[in-house]
């Protein structure tokens, strides 16, 4: 594949901008500035730098952010900044795109790719993939509640009562809380029904993919082989 292509499918703009960048001298490959933008390169394994910052090629992007509050997961925010202004610009403009949602005052794991099969599997209601929260409720919990998520509460506009797949207390105003499906506000609005409030609420984990705890509120990174398989188990 050229130089040029390689720059272009990784998001460094138009192919006339990757060739400016090219012929600017901005480019290095193995070390060595580039300046054929018809350079034929195996994109594989590649490592090259642009501006000074290495780039690996990755013919699909995985990746997980470490969303924190006051952030919208959408290109066209309404009330808050986007999350795409927390990634580097080459992301978005490969049209990487959040895997689900959280709501602007949810932080926590959220996975974005430009992989559209990958984005269906992970928020199809058919793969009921789990869904580990923890909320900060309003009041002390008690076991009432914690049974009522556990045996299935019913919310507005549903026909059916829905059920936590697990449930446990954290604290005497923490819990954590599993759920198979994606549905508006859910955990908030399950916890509403059982009689308490959520105050705070923050995603720990999808499938079985962690938050890193190094992963500091603002971060970003890929997600390599050994991740994209915790989160398929």
């Amino acid at each position: 594949m050229d130089l040029e292509s390689i720059l272009f499918r990784q998001g460094f703009g138009s192919r006339r901008q990757c060739r400016a960048l090219i012929a600017e001298g901005r480019v290095r490959v193995a070390g060595e500035v580039c300046t054929d933008a018809g350079e034929d390169l195996a994109p594989g394994d590649l490592t090259f730098e642009v501006d000074g910052t290495p780039w690996r090629y990755r013919e699909r992007a995985y990746l997980m952010l470490n969303k924190p509050a006051g952030y919208e997961c959408s290109r066209e925010p309404q009330h808050h900044p986007s999350v795409f202004a927390l990634l580097p610009a080459q992301l978005a403009t490969r049209g990487v795109q959040c895997v689900g949602r959280l709501d602007e005052d949810t932080t926590g794991l959220l996975l974005l790719s430009d992989d559209g099969q990958f984005v269906h599997a992970y928020t199809s209601p058919k793969r009921k993939v789990p869904k580990t929260y923890v909320a900060t409720t309003r009041h002390a919990l008690d076991d009432r509640q914690i049974q009522a998520l556990t045996d299935g509460v019913l919310l507005h506009g549903e026909k059916a009562p829905i059920a936590a797949a697990a449930v446990r207390i954290r604290g005497e105003r923490q819990l954590e809380i599993t759920v198979n499906e994606g549905k508006y506000h859910q955990v908030k609005r399950m916890i509403a029904a059982a009689g308490n409030r959520c105050e705070a609420l923050h995603r720990d984990r999808i499938g079985g993919l962690a938050l890193p705890e190094a992963l500091a509120p603002g971060a970003w990174q890929w997600l390599e082989e050994e991740a994209l398989l915790a989160l398929r188990a």
